[in-house]
């Protein structure tokens, strides 16, 4: 796994020896933050990449192919949404989309590595002045422990962690979906990317199984993602009446989108049968 220097490329190894790779013009930074092992080089096509612990990030060329299904689906769901909490999103970019929304009048960013804002600021091209936004607030710490302890509650909570496995594995436990219940209003959305359809299925199913146990209901969606290993996964947790499977088109109007169309946001449910069939499996088994 990594950057391969005789080859001029980074790869990413996934489970089952599948790979995602691009070639590199040029090895732009290595260092060992407080929590993670950062890297950054430029690409042949897609700008910079940003690697933590091995594991793609994003790639400046394309990242909207991540940020716009991960926030754009539930904040159009939500028929108001005021309040925005981000749990990750060190680069700034879920922070830029959420803030596309006139709705949003507070938006709280909790980020636990300050060392991946730091660099994605001098580096790369993504938050696009999101950090000085006056309705965006950053906090340095673990987005566990805020969630538990604030008074806060919000409208959508958003959770753009690194996969579902290994240290960020707290962020897909039972525990973690009850404090995000909690601190969701009385109509409330949450969201978390879920990793790949194909490669972490079974992650994907423990997660929306702990999350049903939870939520009033749950959507699983997927969206090809430049970078990772696609279909990527996504769920969404629903607190009280909101109704996912439709979102206000007037709303996205003005938003100009590249990569999710509100007007087919029926398309993201899509997934492969065996999935489907295993997600049904354990519905029927709750």
């Amino acid at each position: 796994m990594g950057y391969n220097e005789q080859e001029r490329a980074f790869i990413e190894w996934y489970p089952r020896g599948y790979g995602v790779g691009f070639r590199v013009t040029e090895r732009l930074l290595e260092t060992q933050t407080k929590y993670q092992r950062l890297e950054l080089y430029r690409t042949e096509g897609f700008g910079r990449l940003l690697v933590l612990d091995g594991t793609v990030q994003l790639v400046e060329v394309g990242e909207e192919s991540y940020h716009e299904p991960l926030v754009h689906p539930v904040m159009l769901a939500h028929p108001n949404p005021r309040r925005v909490l981000i749990i990750g999103g060190g680069d700034g970019g879920t922070l830029r989309e959420v803030l596309r929304h006139r709705s949003v009048e507070r938006a709280v960013m909790v980020e636990i590595d300050e060392m991946v804002i730091e660099v994605s600021r001098l580096y790369m091209d993504v938050e696009r002045g999101a950090f000085e936004d006056p309705r965006a607030e950053l906090v340095i710490g673990d987005g566990v422990e805020y969630l538990k302890n604030t008074e806060e509650s919000f409208d959508v909570i958003i959770v753009d962690s690194t996969d579902p496995v290994g240290p960020a594995k707290l962020l897909f436990s039972e525990e973690f979906y009850r404090s995000a219940y909690e601190k969701l209003n009385e109509r409330g959305l949450y969201i978390t990317q879920a990793g790949s359809v194909y490669l972490f299925t079974n992650e994907l199913l423990d997660a929306y199984r702990a999350m049903k146990r939870v939520f009033d209901r749950v959507h699983y969606f997927s969206f090809p993602v430049i970078g990772y290993a696609s279909p990527w996964s996504f769920l969404v947790g629903v607190k009280g009446d909101v109704d996912f499977t439709k979102v206000d088109l007037e709303r996205a109007k003005g938003l100009d989108l590249y990569y999710y169309d509100p007007e087919r946001h029926e398309t993201l449910f899509q997934m492969p049968r065996y999935v489907r069939l295993l997600l049904e499996r354990g519905d029927e088994g709750e």
